[in-house]
């Protein structure tokens, strides 16, 4: 089976959770012996961003980033089997639907601008329900990475029949202490440090992360890894906050390593693979309570309300003093979130949809 497989996220400025699902799902799908797989993405001047190489050969259309989105929902052209001959299933790993008359497969991660449009522009809010209108019409598959996303599809008009629950994965790296002293170094790092990843906007409840830190008493420094997203991210620095921006991901499993607690309080997430990434570094976390978030911790994490400062604040306290036995929980959790489950379950649908046939 020829599967084409859009990539365009590997070009964005921030392409975030989405690349590298798309990436390391991507990876594992090439190793299974009946597919072949084709990155489709747009015609770009530069090469992709830094640490987001596709994992398989790329065909270009010959229109590329927002141009290309606009295009494909507004016009329904470039298709992709114009530039992947012979394909047999197009899967689209972000909301935005690609251009196509052949079978269409879509992973959607989150639906956080229709619970929480206020997060969004109102241009990206317009494209997101443009994208959905479209896959609900046409996607023989939607693949869902969170049971909370199936539910969120499930109250957006998506058939049940056609959704599936396809968890993420976990790359485990093994870090080493030149490694720590390397990053610890390049970075500035404190000796000890509450650590936060993600893109910068509001949904990641980084101000309330922030009033619970300076709420508790010799609270460590947070260190804030991620690059700027969208809407308002200007925060107050009532504690010691210190800004990495953008972090190559050779870096990051280091980083994980050697925090105190990873804190990730966000309101909203498709699934959130930064908590299982610091857990398989043995990182304690602290996640919100009632979100997909709570899903991956799989019961080795702190719970706390997103939209209270005292939960949040007592949570860390609690991961603070419980830091031996959450690393070992934690990464008992990681070892059992595996990219190749991932592309299994995903093949397992190419098959289904494509009627079983070879």
């Amino acid at each position: 089976m020829r599967i084409a497989y859009t990539l365009e996220q590997c070009w964005h400025r921030v392409p975030g959770g989405t690349g590298i699902a798309a990436i390391e799902a991507g990876r594992e799908l090439t190793a299974i012996p009946d597919l072949e797989m084709v990155g489709v993405a747009g015609r770009h001047m530069r090469p992709p961003t830094p640490g987001f190489a596709p994992p398989m050969k790329v065909a270009a259309l010959p229109l590329g980033g927002p141009i290309l989105y606009e295009a494909w929902l507004r016009l329904g052209w470039p298709k992709v089997e114009s530039v992947v001959e012979g394909a047999r299933l197009v899967h689209a790993t972000t909301i935005i639907a690609p251009a196509t008359s052949l079978p269409l497969v879509a992973t959607i991660h989150d639906l956080a601008f229709v619970r929480h449009p206020e997060f969004f522009t109102d241009h990206g809010n317009k494209v997101f329900n443009k994208s959905v209108k479209i896959l609900r019409e046409k996607a023989s598959m939607v693949l869902c990475s969170s049971q909370s996303t199936v539910d969120d599809c499930v109250t957006a008009g998506f058939e049940t029949s056609r959704l599936r629950h396809v968890p993420l994965g976990v790359t485990i790296h093994t870090v080493t202490e030149n490694d720590r002293v390397r990053v610890r170094d390049a970075y500035s790092l404190p000796s000890e440090f509450i650590l936060f990843v993600g893109t910068l906007e509001p949904r990641k409840n980084l101000a309330r992360l922030i009033e619970a830190l300076a709420s508790m008493h010799d609270a460590p420094p947070l260190v804030i890894v991620g690059m700027e997203g969208w809407g308002e991210t200007a925060i107050s620095t009532t504690h010691d906050v210190r800004f990495t921006g953008f972090v190559p991901a050779h870096d990051l499993p280091a980083f994980y390593n050697m925090c105190s607690v990873f804190a990730f309080p966000s309101v909203l997430e498709g699934y959130g693979l930064p908590v299982i990434e610091a857990m398989a570094q043995g990182a304690p976390v602290v996640t919100s309570r009632g979100t997909s978030t709570e899903e991956v911790a799989g019961g080795a994490a702190v719970l706390i309300d997103p939209l209270d400062v005292a939960s949040i604040a007592d949570g860390i306290s609690q991961a603070l003093a419980n830091t031996d036995s959450l690393s070992k929980q934690g990464v008992a959790r990681a070892h059992a979130c595996t990219w190749e489950h991932t592309a299994a379950l995903t093949a397992q649908i190419y098959r289904e949809v494509l009627g079983g046939t070879q």
